[in-house]
């Protein structure tokens, strides 16, 4: 994930003074932070997904970008909105699973220790 702070922009654009990459999948998420010719600041989001048609050699790629933009007075109103919407799903579809790529391997849970623990001999640790 790419950070970076206080940027110029070219052509006019507005100036990025903050910027997060987010990596998920096929998808990249941006949120960067700009001011505005007043120097007020806000957030632009952007959606980036990579596009593939056609195949072999004749395959050519593209990028399909969304953006909204987040002014600080919407800042609450939208936090709160976007958690109740996370929260509705959660409840509905149970809380999301990491990704395949990003899965840790599993740790043992206490009873599968303890199981474990019961047919084998006794390990015990102590600090002093």
């Amino acid at each position: 994930m790419e950070e970076f702070k206080k940027r110029s922009a070219a052509d006019g654009d507005k100036e990025i003074v903050f910027s997060k990459a987010i990596k998920a999948g096929k998808r990249i998420y941006y949120l960067d932070v700009k001011k505005n010719r007043k120097d007020e600041m806000f957030l632009a989001i952007t959606e980036s997904k990579k596009i593939i048609s056609g195949d072999g050699e004749e395959a050519q790629v593209s990028f399909e970008k969304h953006k909204i933009f987040l002014y600080k007075e919407d800042f609450e109103k939208f936090t709160a909105g976007l958690q109740q919407a996370i929260q509705f799903i959660t409840d509905e579809q149970g809380p999301a699973e990491p990704r395949h790529e990003e899965k840790a391997p599993a740790s043992p849970t206490e009873e599968e220790t303890t199981e474990s623990l019961s047919n084998e001999e006794i390990k015990i640790d102590i600090d002093f």
